[in-house]
């Protein structure tokens, strides 16, 4: 791998293989305890979208994004980037080809920065540590570069995370990610720590960014409403397994598995007559028989997945028919 990478050469894949997680398990260890919190799941990410990871606190979607980019190793399954496997033990090149290439956008916008550090080093650790620059001047020129294209000013290069709000934060951070001129990015909860006034600023500038540098974002959220501005593709997570995977529109407009319905019914509605009388769906995992039938992820129809038995998969189709 690490020879591609110095010779130039380009592993085929398509865009609809931009990203691909195969089989992806993710286990935690207290002590002799092993817990698994992601079960064998597996999604594409294409190029140029925004493909958003929804679910409850605790339902695993920070652990696949801290799994794809990296941060968490697999216990077991794969996950390939740009036509190269980059799960498990990989070389130096490949390792920083996967850095330059792939950024996170942490959801604490306070302790994933140093309060110790000025944004001018916080924004350049990047470069530095890749010597992604000519001369001072040229570094200079990119951080303020960076810092501008998500709203902040030149003068802020001297001052230390705690003299900034939580939006500024969150805007420095995103900063720090697009120096590098990733081509994904992971968003976690980039706007759950942020007031309401502040987070239609960061999803516009995620927006914003996504248009003017092409780039591909996994967003990962609990709040609906928000993911079905940003989103192209939706996977719904329940208990670290995809349950429901589907275009934005289609899953907004035709929900499958009881859990999808749960979520959307906690949407607020803008209109108070009809949020007066809106009914909660109550998800209850009872409704489910697996004991016998055992669920997989199959297809409903094109582009639209559900986690289902058999029995479950001919009520779906059904649903669909009528």
């Amino acid at each position: 791998m690490a020879d591609e990478l110095k010779k130039g050469q380009e592993p085929f894949y398509t865009d609809d293989q931009f990203l691909q997680v195969k089989n992806m398990v993710v286990t935690y260890t207290n002590g002799k305890k092993k817990f698994e919190a992601i079960h064998n799941i597996s999604f594409d990410v294409h190029k140029g979208e925004t493909f958003a990871l929804v679910g409850e606190s605790g339902s695993g979607k920070t652990t696949i994004g801290r799994a794809i980019i990296r941060i968490l190793p697999l216990a077991s399954g794969e996950v390939w980037f740009k036509g190269r496997k980059i799960s498990g033990k990989i070389g130096k090149e490949l390792d920083k080809f996967v850095i330059r290439n792939m950024q996170m956008v942490f959801q604490d916008p306070a302790a994933s920065l140093n309060e110790r550090a000025t944004i001018d080093y916080i924004v350049s650790e990047g470069l530095y540590n890749f010597h992604l620059y000519k001369d001072e001047q040229d570094r200079h020129d990119k951080v303020v570069k960076a810092l501008t294209d998500v709203g902040l000013l030149e003068e802020h290069i001297t001052r230390y995370p705690h003299e900034f709000s939580g939006g500024q934060r969150q805007r420095i951070g995103v900063a720090r990610a697009m120096i590098m001129e990733p081509e994904l990015l992971i968003a976690d909860e980039p706007i759950s720590a942020l007031d309401v006034s502040i987070r239609a600023q960061v999803l516009n500038l995620l927006k914003g960014l996504q248009r003017d540098h092409g780039l591909t974002i996994i967003f990962i959220a609990h709040d609906l409403s928000v993911v079905r501005y940003v989103s192209d593709r939706i996977a719904v997570i329940h208990y670290g397994q995809i349950v429901e995977l589907a275009d934005t529109n289609e899953l907004f407009k035709n929900p499958l598995h009881p859990y999808t319905k749960s979520l959307l019914s906690a949407v607020p509605m803008p209109d108070p007559a009809i949020e007066k009388h809106k009914k909660l769906i109550v998800y209850n995992e009872a409704v489910h028989d697996y004991s016998v039938d055992k669920p997989s992820f199959r297809q409903i129809k094109p582009g639209h997945m559900i986690w289902a038995n058999d029995k479950e998969f001919a009520e779906y189709m059904k649903q669909e028919i009528d």
